[in-house]
């Protein structure tokens, strides 16, 4: 039986000077008269001879190795191998062997140059909904203030800490959280091994949850307004932690004065077709906004506008620089819903706007981290660059939601066995290079989901296995606030429940592993920079290798009864000994031994 490794890192592909070594491993009987590596030069598939090496890299394992001139072509490194006998051929790409070659989006990818923010792969992210994190013990009479919420039909909610949340008036429910709130708690979430935050939108608006702008350029007041934001950026920029806002560019909120269904300000596009904002939305021939899903609160921007281009994005002084400048000096854009962003009250022309807003937030701050919502198939928008990465549902979360907790994004049933979850997963990746799937936006769980923990119901005790896998899969992992400490919920608005501060409210021992975990990322290059190859997958086990140099870790997920697994040989698990870092599992040459429900990390020297 033929066999064959390639990972698209060292020391499978390394820089030497101005070229790229690729290297392939192959071992087995019937091994190949001549290999090939398909490359690109500017697009174009081109074939380049593959040296087979004299020396063995590992007993029984032959090396065949190449150069990709990096003087010429694109960043984006695409590439597969051809393996030829006199009578027949084979290709090797990500999902392995093939007797026909590989769609363009299937080969290995890498970028060299990488022009991806290079302070990405090293965060743990946390998700902050800022009305539910943190009250501080300090407010203004603005931040207590009862208005009338249009869009519901009656004055906001205000309710104590510990009140509980019901499903009546959810958008208008207040709990009085606020920035002041995080920065008082930086030092928890310091404790938690947290380097990065992303909130929930901050800015002027009449809902709790934000996503109904009503002015772009200042910070609710109910959040403790501009100030508190610059508090809490001087904060974070002390401690180190990087911090990234929401954009809620396809829609404004029907109150923005550039709308003004509620004659706030009487020159608002609603009512005034001479109004200078009337070509940022679109109307039907009735005069009627054209809206996002059916909301009218949320009326949508029409990109078509050149004047709205330079407001959100074009100018110098558009919204998405504006706070990625100093005094604000923000570290990124989470773009909300933005494959739905275009003209004409629809997507269209949406790469190219999507592109464009990445572009101008690179302007600003070069160093700016880009990702955007996509509950769907991400992929497209990630092979066009037009983002740094995506929030991973489609390639993370609902894999796993699929074999851990048995349902899908629909709340329907979903029994997957490993071979599933992983080909699911394996598929999704193989479309990206691998810097991309390093930065890609991994979570349990948001705002917009039941809590992972929830929709578990009865087989609770996996929860422990999903953050084992947070933490160790390709990707930056972000924790949604209180899942660390056994917040639960099912969809929204209770998915959005206080933070229980109360110790006695805590789970202490799921705190503990996420801490573990945290350091356990740290410590490990692998786990940030490297690889992923999948060694068994079968029933109710997964096992997983990251690569990098010579740096292995293995991951070991186990959903059902204590069991023994049996790995093949592999030179990617070719190591002196292997030390457990997390969990209670064992390794005996390559059998392992599982405990039932349970997750386990070996570090490989």
């Amino acid at each position: 039986m033929l066999n064959a490794w390639h990972l698209p890192v060292a020391p499978f592909v390394k820089q030497n000077k101005d070229n790229l070594v690729i290297t392939l491993w192959l071992a087995g009987e019937n091994q190949p008269e001549r290999v090939t590596l398909r490359a690109e030069v500017d697009n174009e598939e081109t074939t380049l001879k593959m040296h087979k090496q004299r020396s063995q890299p590992q007993p029984g394992v032959t090396a065949w190795r190449a150069n990709i001139d990096l003087g010429s072509g694109q960043p984006r490194r695409r590439y597969s191998f051809k393996l030829l006998w006199n009578n027949r051929q084979l290709w090797f790409t990500p999902q392995g062997f093939s007797r026909f070659p590989p769609a363009r989006l299937e080969q290995f990818a890498v970028d060299y140059p990488d022009h991806g923010p290079q302070w990405v792969n090293d965060q743990v992210f946390y998700q902050i909904f800022p009305d539910r994190f943190a009250r501080s013990e300090k407010r203004t009479a603005d931040q207590d203030k009862v208005y009338y919420h249009h869009a519901a039909g009656h004055d906001i909610i205000l309710k104590a800490w510990d009140e509980p949340l019901t499903a009546q008036a959810g958008g208008s429910t207040f709990y009085g959280g606020d920035l002041d709130g995080i920065s008082a708690k930086l030092p928890y979430l310091k404790s938690l091994g947290v380097t990065a935050l992303y909130l929930n939108p901050v800015f002027k608006a009449p809902s709790v949850h934000k996503y109904d702008t009503q002015d772009y350029r200042h910070v609710d007041e109910q959040f403790g307004g501009d100030e508190a934001l610059l508090r809490l950026r001087e904060n974070t920029q002390r401690e180190g932690i990087r911090l990234v806002l929401d954009g809620v560019f396809n829609h404004s909120g029907d109150s923005h004065a550039w709308f003004d269904r509620h004659n706030q300000s009487m020159g608002g596009a609603c009512h005034n077709p001479d109004s200078p904002q009337r070509d940022w939305y679109s109307f039907d021939e009735e005069g009627r906004a054209l809206d996002w899903l059916g909301y009218p609160s949320l009326p949508k921007l029409d990109f078509q506008s050149p004047t709205l281009v330079n407001e959100i994005y074009g100018g110098d002084e558009s919204i998405v620089r504006h706070w990625l400048k100093a005094p604000w000096s923000m570290d990124g854009w989470r773009l909300d819903v933005v494959h739905m962003l275009g003209e004409a009250g629809g997507a269209r022309n949406n790469l190219t706007h999507v592109a464009a807003i990445t572009h101008s937030a690179k302007v600003a701050n070069p160093d700016a981290f880009v990702f955007g919502e996509h509950f769907g198939d991400a992929r497209q928008w990630l092979q066009a660059d037009a983002e740094d990465a995506s929030m991973n549902y489609r390639g993370f979360t609902f894999p796993l939601w699929g074999f851990l907790a048995n349902t899908d994004i629909s709340y329907d049933p979903q029994h997957i066995d490993a071979e599933t979850c992983m080909a699911w997963m394996d598929n999704y990746r193989a479309a990206l290079s691998h810097q991309q799937q390093l930065r890609m936006f991994n979570q349990l769980d948001s705002h917009d989901t039941a809590r992972f923990k929830s929709l578990l119901g009865k087989d609770v005790a996996r929860l422990p296995l999903a953050v084992t896998w947070l933490f160790t899969w390709p990707g930056i992992p972000c924790i949604y606030y209180g899942d660390e400490v056994g917040l639960d919920g099912n969809n929204d608005p209770f998915c959005r429940k206080t933070f229980p501060w109360e110790p006695e409210k805590q789970d202490k021992v799921l705190f503990s592993l996420y801490q573990r975990l945290a350091k356990v990322r740290k410590q490990s290059l692998a786990l940030r920079y490297g690889g992923c190859q999948v060694v068994y997958a079968h029933d109710n086990v997964v096992v997983f290798v990251r690569v990098y140099n010579q740096q292995r870790v293995l991951v070991a997920i186990n959903r059902g009864e204590a069991c023994e697994v049996v790995l093949d040989h592999s030179p990617l698990l070719n190591v002196k000994r292997w030390l457990l870092k997390e969990g209670k599992g064992t390794i005996q040459e390559n059998i392992l031994s599982l405990p039932a429900v349970s997750a386990s990390i070996w570090f490989g020297n």
